[in-house]
């Protein structure tokens, strides 16, 4: 029995990633290392277990800082390989899981996306610390194994590591999603961010002729990282150029006050109506709804349902709440 931590070691690239043995390296100096990862390319796929995925499981041999290991590639994807691993490879409950590390930077309302996050997710469901890093680069080598200096990422992924390793982390805080800067050295300071709500990559409409041709969708980078939230994931790494260290929790349960909340739905609270046609105005009139059963809580625009508004006369509204005037049913 070794007194060394266990960790498994996964990412979303796949087993031939040199991020993912640029991460497993910096730890095998004095933990036990299980590296089992997707066998193929499974970027974007989140936390899915698809019922499609077949589950083969294939020996190989690595060698990290001079000692070799037998490492594992599934057939699934980084959450089923993290599945694997715990359930049927380890040879006790990891102390730790380490997801990455990422070609890409996985930052803002896209995390889900990210297979990256989603294998260390799953670990956190399992009851496992875990740790999921990316490393920003060029959007044209986000699917490739180019040749990139990880030593950066990995030293920030160590230390993020070990602090999960040994510290008692506070309550809410399931995994650490790190994001590390494009040039970044092992220098480059590191701020506690949280998840911006905005929209990082934005998918691209596929190029075809006929719907039946094979017409895969893409993405593109679209968005001003400075108009970001200030404390977000994006302004810092994006804008800041420092490391970004997001927590993140298992529960995705809205912040909003749940007994207010229940009370607009059973239509006991009274909510002010906007007139959209007139922006910067809030007009007050009994709140209807197109749903019966919701009627009460329901939202029209001068008469016209809230569905049936175009969305660029919504998004041209400005509500000014101080301008609310109440009216009680």
């Amino acid at each position: 029995m070794t007194d060394k931590p266990l960790i498994l070691f996964t990412n979303d690239d796949g087993i031939e990633s040199p991020g993912l043995w640029a991460c497993a390296e910096a730890f095998a100096d004095f933990a036990e290392v299980l590296v089992v990862a997707p066998r193929e390319q499974q970027s974007g796929m989140g936390r899915s277990l698809p019922v499609t995925s077949e589950g083969r499981i294939y020996e190989e041999k690595h060698t990290l800082i001079g000692a070799e290991h037998t490492v594992y590639a599934v057939d699934g994807t980084p959450a089923q390989a993290v599945q694997h691993g715990v359930i049927e490879l380890a040879s006790r409950v990891p102390a730790l899981v380490v997801s990455g590390i990422n070609y890409g930077d996985n930052t803002g309302n896209g995390v889900t996306i990210s297979g990256t996050v989603g294998a260390a997710l799953e670990a956190a469901s399992l009851g496992i610390p875990a740790l999921a890093i990316s490393q920003q680069t060029p959007i044209d080598l986000h699917l490739t194994y180019a040749n990139i200096d990880f030593d950066p990422a990995a030293h920030f992924a160590r230390i993020f590591g070990e602090w999960l390793l040994h510290s008692i982390r506070p309550d809410d805080v399931d995994i650490l999603k790190v994001d590390v800067p494009l040039d970044a050295t092992r220098d480059t300071p590191w701020r506690v961010t949280r998840l911006s709500r905005r929209r990082v990559y934005w998918p691209t409409r596929p190029e075809r002729v006929a719907l039946r041709d094979v017409g895969r969708l893409g993405y593109k980078l679209n968005m001003d990282p400075s108009e970001a939230e200030p404390d977000s994931d994006v302004y810092v790494l994006q804008h800041e150029k420092k490391v970004s260290v997001t927590p993140i929790s298992l529960d995705m349960t809205s912040r909003t006050d749940l007994y207010r909340l229940k009370q607009l739905i059973a239509g006991k609270v009274v909510t002010p109506e906007v007139d959209l046609k007139k922006p910067g105005k809030n007009v007050v009139s009994p709140i209807t709804s197109t749903s019966p059963s919701l009627r009460k809580c329901g939202v029209t625009v001068s008469g016209v349902p809230f569905k049936t508004v175009p969305f660029a006369l919504f998004k041209s509204a400005i509500v000014q709440p101080s301008a609310v005037r109440l009216k009680r049913q």
